[in-house]
């Protein structure tokens, strides 16, 4: 880290910024692809899902085995692999003869990008001083604002002059421009010790996240009013997944309590800061999957089209994309309860206009507003910063991921809940706005705990305490 110019440190960044915007941008894209997939190979709603799911699923379970590579590996050696990998599986989705083969490519682009995003944050970790880090986190986190400002965009042009092939055919040539940079600019740490690897961990919390993901997908929204929810929870698609993910969870608890180099650092939650953050990040997930059904509850309340109501997202995205720099940039003069603590409180704010005023366009966009901001300031740096000042050295990749797996755990359920409580209220605005109002509640929850957290000073205590046990 002393060895780099700023120079060095700003092409570095740039370098990150595009590797994760080209993983968040096949998240936007693939969105309006969906309807072109289904007719080209003629399947329903339900498989038409799994084009979104599979990466879900993949991207999830791959999370923690990508994190504690790059721990052993090397930083660069597992971003440039994971880089690899997306592009591989953009190369089968595209090259598709039938629906299976989708999936697989999808798969796979799921478990390549499960590592870009937390290397890249670690690679930050190894490369910018303590005093810098929060800017530059708050840029990587900024990238998914502009992916969904420019995906839909981007997506369409393609669609309508090339067709659905190239939406993943095209990040083909950009993730080898992104290798040839990384081997040259990136440094490699190899923090970890050499232990035995922890297959035990790896497969436990693989059975467990894929149980959860394939569990919740199942579940059907338009099945779960008060009368039928428990025929729908008791279905057989999906209880014996919910089952497995609740049984096997504390056996992997005790078996990485064993494990001399487990998986899931379960030692790093002695830390009350990061039980704290991990919390948050499962309500920031929640609160993040509420967006999905905006459109959904713009359609009904002012009876727009569905087009115009996703062009009514925009104020939300942009304030995404300008709120995370600048709580990256308040991380660094403020400490991370402050900004925490703020975007929390937006949020909260957001939703619960949403579920408490009578909606009009002036409410809407403001709540959307407070609502971007307060999301950008949780999904963002925040949470990475802390991880990093937390987690030692050499558990720096692992601590990121488990900002990925809580932050997608809340997304899972939050996506599930939303659609149930619209759902069981007769799916009308009444429904859709009760649900925000609940999720403003969880919102508000988000807010105190974050009371809890470390102040700067004690912040800045710890990053010092760590970075002399590095040296």
């Amino acid at each position: 880290m002393k060895n780099l110019s700023e120079k060095q440190r700003k092409r570095i960044l740039m370098l990150l910024f595009v590797g994760v915007l080209m993983g968040a941008l096949d998240i936007a894209i693939v969105g309006p692809a969906l309807p072109a997939i289904q007719r080209n190979f003629g399947v329903d709603d339900r498989m038409i899902s799994w084009v979104v799911a599979a990466y879900i699923l993949f991207n999830l379970v791959g999370t923690p085995l990508m994190a504690k590579l790059a721990d052993i590996i090397g930083h660069r050696t597992i971003y440039i692999a994971d880089i690899l990998i997306f592009a591989l599986g953009s190369l089968v989705v595209a090259l598709s003869p039938a629906f299976g083969v989708v999936l697989l490519g999808r798969a796979i682009q799921g478990f390549g990008a499960s590592g870009i995003f937390p290397v890249a944050a670690a690679v930050i970790g190894d490369t910018f001083p303590p005093e810098k880090r929060g800017s530059a986190l708050g840029m990587i986190g900024a990238v998914f604002g502009v992916a969904f400002l420019i995906g839909p965009v981007l997506g369409g042009v393609i669609l309508k002059f090339l067709g659905w092939h190239w939406l993943f055919l095209i990040n083909v040539p950009i993730a080898l421009v992104i290798v040839f940079f990384s081997w040259r600019m990136l440094p490699n740490e190899r923090p970890g010790l050499q232990k035995p690897f922890d297959y035990a961990g790896l497969l436990l919390t693989s059975l467990s996240l894929a149980a959860w993901t394939v569990g919740i997908n199942q579940l059907d929204p338009q099945n779960l009013s008060p009368d039928t929810v428990f025929v729908s929870l008791f279905s057989p698609r999906v209880w014996p997944f919910l089952l497995i993910a609740v049984v096997v969870l504390p056996i992997l608890w005790w078996v990485e309590q064993r494990a001399e180099d487990p998986i899931v650092q379960v030692a790093l939650f002695r830390s009350r800061q990061i039980k704290l953050v991990t919390a948050i990040a499962v309500g920031a997930g929640f609160g993040e999957a509420t967006l999905v059904f905006v459109p959904v509850l713009l359609v009904l309340a002012f009876g727009v089209s569905a087009h115009t109501a996703s062009f009514m997202l925009l104020p939300a995205v942009l304030a995404m994309a300008v709120g995370s720099p600048l709580a990256g940039r308040m991380l660094d003069k403020r400490g991370s309860r402050l900004v925490i603590l703020a975007g929390s409180g937006l949020m909260a704010a957001g939703m619960l206009i949403i579920g408490l005023i009578p909606l009009t366009v002036a409410t809407f966009y403001l709540a959307a507003v407070l609502v971007g901001l307060g999301l950008s300031s949780l999904l963002g740096s925040p949470l990475r910063y802390i991880m990093l000042n937390e987690a030692p050295r050499h558990y720096r990749t692992a601590a990121q991921a488990l900002i990925r797996l809580f932050t997608g755990t809340g997304q899972l359920l939050g996506s599930a809940f939303v659609g149930a409580m619209a759902a069981s209220l007769g799916g009308d605005v009444h429904g859709f706005t009760s649900a925000y109002l609940a999720v403003g509640g969880i919102a508000v929850l988000i807010t105190l705990l974050a009371l809890g957290l470390k102040s700067q000073r004690a912040e800045q205590e710890t990053v010092q305490r760590h970075e002399a046990a590095a040296h």
